[in-house]
């Protein structure tokens, strides 16, 4: 009975890490800050800035922009997975698990 309600109440950490990261951000940017992405912690792109003098050469921009969305996704799954780790470190399960 003590494991079926240790289980539920990492259930319910679960389910409010899940809901803190939808409003916790990271940002990335790329071209020494010409794009800038902001990407929430359960990886959804929310802004995506770019500098007006950087608009010159498009092939160029459009490679900051997948640059810098794809580093925020990246520290948007970092994030993550940090929390994740913390909050399930005390139950002794192998790395990867979750």
């Amino acid at each position: 009975m003590k494991m079926l309600r240790q289980v539920q109440q990492m259930q319910g950490r679960m389910e409010k890490l899940q809901k803190d990261l939808e409003h916790e951000t990271v940002e990335a940017s790329a071209g020494g800050g010409a794009v800038t992405a902001v990407a929430t912690g359960t990886q959804k792109i929310v802004s995506v800035v770019i500098d007006p003098d950087a608009a010159g050469d498009v092939e160029m921009l459009q490679d900051m922009v997948v640059a810098a969305v794809n580093e925020a996704i990246d520290k948007s799954k970092q994030m993550a997975s940090e929390k994740m780790q913390a909050l399930t470190s005390g139950l002794g399960l192998p790395p990867g698990l979750l």
